[in-house]
């Protein structure tokens, strides 16, 4: 936008059209999600406030679990255990509705199959994988897509000062947490990746590093089984 510093529709536009016809090479038509992922999408989407809810109330409970009397901690927690019942109970029964979308439609059902099939990736992850890479339409590339979780480190240097790669803090940070969650799973429940977790932590890699490793391999996984349609 260079020095413009205010803001009309007349203006917004203008600059919208300049883009355009900047970028007119390359168009990529937009393409919306199919209406049962839009749904999926809300419904992951209210359970994630729900599970917040729940981690909002439950939170300063433990926390104050040794700071306060046996009797008043009890007392504080009855005063939210009816709250937090019907909130665990909402998000079963959203659970169940992702549940029976997924089953009601064969393209979809089928995705999620081979998804699930590497060990590590749980339903919650795959859901999101799903929707994120709009069944593989959106993104269709590992690379791309590890970029997009923040799972992929970049070169940050400047003449002569060269620091480590890192990866980037634009990222989807609800899928970056998932992965991480899938890389610590598959640690423990793959053999094949524990034992490359083991080997790169003895040769004396950071653990972190070594996490996100997993990770990239995980998300390689996924989209060669998706590719070749097959679990």
């Amino acid at each position: 936008m260079g020095t413009i510093r205010g803001k009309t529709d007349k203006l917004d536009s203008i600059l919208i059209a300049q883009y355009a016809y900047k970028n007119r090479e390359n168009p990529c038509l937009w393409q919306p999600k199919r209406e049962i992922i839009q749904k999926l999408d809300r419904l992951t989407a209210v359970r994630s406030r729900l599970k917040n809810a729940v981690k909002i109330l439950e939170t300063p409970l433990k926390d104050s679990k040794n700071l306060i009397g046996k009797k008043a901690h009890k007392n504080t927690r009855n005063d939210f255990q009816d709250s937090i019942n019907a909130l665990k109970k909402d998000i079963k029964g959203i659970e169940m509705q992702i549940e029976e979308l997924i089953k009601s439609d064969p393209e979809l059902k089928h995705l999620f199959e081979i998804i699930t099939s590497i060990k590590g990736i749980s339903k919650v992850t795959a859901t999101e994988i799903i929707i994120t890479t709009n069944e593989f339409k959106d993104i269709d590339d590992p690379k791309k897509f590890g970029s997009y979780a923040g799972c992929v480190p970049f070169e940050r240097s400047s003449g002569k000062r060269k620091g480590r790669p890192r990866v980037s803090p634009f990222a989807n940070k609800k899928l970056e947490s998932l992965l991480h969650m899938a890389a610590m799973s598959a640690i423990k429940y793959c053999k094949e990746l524990k034992e490359y977790y083991d080997r790169k932590v003895n040769e004396g890699k950071n653990k972190m590093l070594v996490i996100n490793n997993v990770r990239n391999k995980l998300i390689l996984r996924v989209f060669a089984c998706v590719n070749k349609n097959q679990k």
